[in-house]
């Protein structure tokens, strides 16, 4: 048994002031919290509020010039692992999220990344979570083989917050056993 809950961030990726990022993100990280397994740390990319990318060096460098970029840098290098809830626009994920990826670099190494896609159409946002993960291994991170997709999202946020449709639970808890799984295994040099 390791001494310490894995330090998971569940970054809702969209800055929509109406997403369906927010309470479905909610309901994720309230999932992850059972067990005890993970500490929990919500990140709402619109509080984060990132200007497109306008550090002068490459992120690959380290160098941040500007606080917005530390602070993420702080923020994202604080983490063990993450879980990304995303929406589909157009067939694919949000600029503003290729944005917050594209701010930094070493944060990102090794670390497991957790997929739960949605969209207003049948296919919860699948897409969407395919065409991200060449970007998420080309900054170093490890995207776990399994996902989550929510179709008809609009159906399922209310007043009170996100209704997870049937076998939601079950499919989002294998996605967090392997991220807790990639976690917990040593990066090769």
């Amino acid at each position: 048994m390791n001494p310490h809950p894995i330090r998971l961030h569940v970054i809702s990726a969209s800055v929509r002031p109406t997403s369906a990022a927010r309470p479905l993100a909610r309901w994720a990280a309230d999932r992850a919290r059972e067990g005890g397994r993970f500490e929990v740390t919500p990140v709402d990319l619109a509080e984060i509020a990132l200007p497109f990318l306008d550090e002068p060096a490459y992120a690959s460098t380290g160098v941040y010039t500007h606080p917005h970029t530390r602070a993420w840098s702080a923020l994202a290098d604080s983490a063990d692992a993450f879980l990304f809830v995303l929406p589909m626009y157009n067939g694919g994920f949000t600029a503003p999220f290729k944005n917050a990826i594209d701010f930094l670099h070493r944060e990102w190494q090794g670390k497991p990344a957790g997929l739960l896609s949605y969209s207003a159409g049948g296919s919860g946002g699948a897409p969407a979570a395919l065409m991200l993960r060449p970007v998420l291994e080309a900054v170093g991170m490890v995207p776990a083989e399994a996902s989550a997709a929510v179709p008809g999202i609009t159906e399922l946020v209310t007043a009170d917050g996100f209704r997870a449709p049937e076998g939601l639970a079950d499919r989002l808890a294998a996605v967090l056993e392997e991220v807790a799984t990639l976690a917990r295994t040593p990066v090769s040099a």
